[in-house]
């Protein structure tokens, strides 16, 4: 099991950890919790070895690989399918190795650990886990290089999840996916079979995948069993006993004090006012559990109700090439009061459409009509990148009010969450739940109509997520939220629309439905999907670029041949090797397994000869139609 015994661990000269032991035993899967800023990742650092501790020691069985995912996104011109399947290092070196052994003993070892490692299914694994993540068959065989950085995080996750370590430690696996990928994560992460301690502050991936939580709090480690609700249910009993047991020990202690201050001058009661004190110095202080309070999150009130609908669009057709639209001929209505909450996959067009919504993209044909004096606040995560880096809070807002009294610059300050000395901090120095904060008053400040969320919840810790669906809740105006927060999007919308198949349509049914919709699409082919180029708006402008071509039946045909040419080369070095005449008498758990590989290989000799006639037929096809 992964042992934490009495671990201290201080950064910068501060505390983040103190003296906590907890056990982790085999299979558990946790989630990990806390505040931001707590030491959450800083602790996954010590796990792997990369911080040392300033006491105590972290025990990891000596056999156990450790996975987690990398700070870099990959690149360059490797398949995302060859990155995925190289993150199993041991099958890679093994197959490399194959390809020029020649010693009949040492191809025996060799097919036979393929064989146990289950190596030749390993395509058809990874390709899932892609798929999953929302890469198409044809994304697969494109190099990581045509990717944009958030993608190529994607794939990352995919060799991660491949890879298939004793112990994966995955810190916020989620920021990168979009609703469909985050609900796929969440059932591979409820079946690994392995120990996963996973950060996140999505709670219904908490409430779904794991079946402890660890919580870091005030510099202690707590692990509590259940999913995220039932932590929560926990820790609220345990801070009212707490809080209970805290003032019966004040009392007590005031009674024992009161005791010594009133006889410890009096000789008859010299000895027992002497007890009492060595018994105040004896009683631990027990302390009530502290409840960080979040700072709320407020949107300003619209100043005029308008005429509903305040968006109406008829027949809309709208994307960057006009002979390539995202989406055609898209009839809706938006109201005062609406909450809708956009679905689908990543590069369907919900990007397209809230530019659309928002006035920063024109139709190429039909109708949008606004109401008059139509405001709109529009927030996405990428507009942290148009922060100031060198200015503050304060300077922000006093751009937006360059002639109104400092009291009133500093009290709008403080009213989007950076009071007193907050105001002053750098955005570099600003956490990445401290700059949405910013991007949120920002977003709203002129108190829009409508606001725009897109994927809003990204670097906000689980409270500041409640706090932010509270302020939607409260807001009177429109909200269009786009997000992988399951809990945000129930907790809010009150309509769901789906973009897809180049339209938008309403979905009527609830998310536990549209979950197992994409999970069954998803354990295939992934349903509507589309290709993706480096730049979001690229990825819509040029839907077919370079994919086709990387996807044509004379490109399936050739990898199929190479394929058919490795694993028949494969087979016949298993062949020699069950050859030797003297296997049999000598090892036979290992001609056994040769055995068993020798069947994998078959079979995957199959699945590459069924791909080359599939893809012959394509191209048949193909050439029976050109003129």
């Amino acid at each position: 099991m992964l042992s934490l015994t009495d671990i201290s661990v201080r950064i910068a000269g501060r505390l983040l950890i103190d003296h906590s032991t907890v056990q982790i035993v085999p299979g558990a899967r946790v989630g990990f919790v806390g505040r931001n800023g707590v030491g959450k990742s800083t602790l996954f650092h010590a796990i792997r070895g990369e911080l040392p501790l300033e006491s105590g020691r972290i025990t990891v069985p000596p056999r156990w690989s450790i996975g987690s995912l990398a700070q870099e996104a990959p690149d360059g011109p490797e398949s995302l399918i060859n990155v995925v399947l190289k993150a199993d290092r041991e099958r890679d070196a093994l197959l490399r190795e194959a390809e020029t052994a020649s010693d009949p003993h040492r191809i025996a070892d060799i097919q036979t650990r393929l064989a146990d490692m289950d190596a030749h299914s390993a395509p058809a694994r990874a390709a899932a886990i892609l798929s999953g993540l929302g890469f198409s068959t044809a994304d697969q065989a494109r190099s990581c290089q045509e990717f944009s950085g958030g993608w190529r995080m994607r794939v990352a996750l995919a060799a991660t999840l491949f890879s298939a370590p004793d112990l994966l430690l995955l810190d916020e696996p989620t920021n990168y996916l979009d609703l469909e990928g985050t609900l796929w994560l969440e059932d591979h992460l409820a079946n690994y079979p392995r120990t996963v301690i996973v950060i996140s502050h999505d709670r219904d991936l908490l409430d779904t995948s794991v079946d402890q939580i660890l919580h870091l709090d005030q510099g202690k480690l707590s692990l509590y069993k259940g999913s995220y609700s039932s932590f929560e249910e926990q820790r609220a009993a345990r801070e009212m006993l707490d809080a209970k047991h805290a003032k019966r020990q004040q009392e007590q202690r005031k009674r024992l004090q009161d005791f010594v201050d009133r006889f410890k001058a009096k000789a008859s009661k010299a000895r027992q006012a002497q007890s009492r004190v060595k018994m105040l110095e004896k009683m631990k202080p027990v302390t009530a559990l502290v409840t960080q309070d979040v700072r709320e999150i407020t949107f300003p009130t619209p100043e005029k109700t308008l005429s509903p609908p305040i968006i109406a669009l008829d027949g809309v057709t709208v994307g960057y090439d006009p002979a390539k639209p995202v989406l055609n001929r898209v009839t809706l209505r938006i109201d005062n009061d609406d909450r809708i909450a956009l679905l689908g996959a990543n590069g369907n067009g919900k990007s397209t459409l809230v530019k659309l919504l928002a006035g920063k993209l024109a139709p190429f044909s039909g109708k949008v009509v606004r109401a008059d004096k139509l405001s709109v606040g529009y927030f996405a995560q990428h507009q942290t990148d148009e922060l100031d880096l060198a200015g503050s809070p304060y300077d922000h807002v006093r751009r937006l009010m360059p002639d109104t009294p400092e009291s009133k610059v500093r009290a709008r300050v403080g009213a989007i969450g950076f009071s007193g000395k907050a105001g002053d901090t750098t955005v570099r120095n600003l956490s990445g739940g401290e700059k949405a904060r910013l991007l949120l008053g920002l977003a709203t400040f002129a108190a829009p109509n409508m606001i725009i969320l897109d994927e809003p919840t990204n670097h906000l810790d689980i409270d500041s997520r409640a706090a932010l669906a509270e302020a939607i809740n409260e807001f009177p105006g429109a909200i269009i939220m786009v997000s992988h927060d399951r809990y945000l999007i129930e907790a809010c919308a009150d309509q769901l629309w789906v973009v897809a198949d180049r339209t938008v349509t309403p979905y009527d049914d609830d998310l536990d439905n549209y979950r197992r919709t994409v999970l069954s699409s998803r354990g295939g082919q992934p349903a509507s999907s589309r290709s993706r180029a480096t730049d979001p708006s690229a990825r819509e402008k040029h839907p077919r670029s370079r994919t086709d071509k990387r996807a044509s039946p004379r490109q399936r045909i050739s990898e199929a041949e190479a394929e058919i040419a490795r694993i028949s080369e494969i087979i016949t070095k298993i062949d020699a090797a069950l050859a030797m005449p003297d296997l049999y008498q000598r090892d036979p758990k290992q001609a056994a397994q040769l055995g068993k590989a020798r069947t994998g290989a078959a079979a995957a000799l199959q699945r590459a000869e069924d791909e080359w006639l599939v893809a012959s037929a394509a191209l048949d096809e193909d050439v029976g139609q050109s003129p």
